[in-house]
């Protein structure tokens, strides 16, 4: 909410007063009144995307439940070139950012891959 504001965000509704106007031609009481009403209404729009955000995620998620018993759904494929890329270039020595700038992928997809090998394989 900080940066937001510090980026000087308002809430502004077509065919409304904007407040923020207002506020800033007001002085005192009215000018804290104001500037709090805005915030308000920054919060409430903020939290009513939040929740809106989380109920399609959760929809989503009910939807991939939905598809996986009915045996539709079965997830994006490995992309063992590249899992076999990562293997390498961890055994010959890389670190996990030189693996994943080399393999042309994320470092959390080297740690990942490195993980499932080293559970993979008995000690």
């Amino acid at each position: 909410m900080a940066s937001i504001r510090a980026k000087g965000a308002r809430l502004a509704v077509p065919g409304v007063v904007d407040l923020s106007d207002l506020a800033a031609e007001a002085q005192g009481v009215a000018k804290i009144v104001l500037e709090s009403l805005q915030e308000l209404l920054l919060r409430l729009a903020l939290q009513m995307a939040r929740d809106d955000y989380e109920d399609r995620r959760e929809r989503q998620r009910q939807g991939v439940a939905l598809a996986k018993e009915a045996g539709r759904y079965t997830g994006r494929q490995a992309d063992t070139a590249t899992h076999e890329r990562i293997i390498a270039l961890r055994t010959a020595g890389h670190s996990i950012p030189d693996t994943a700038r080399l393999a042309g992928c994320s470092e959390s997809q080297v740690k990942r891959v490195w993980s499932m090998r080293a559970t993979a394989s008995p000690a």
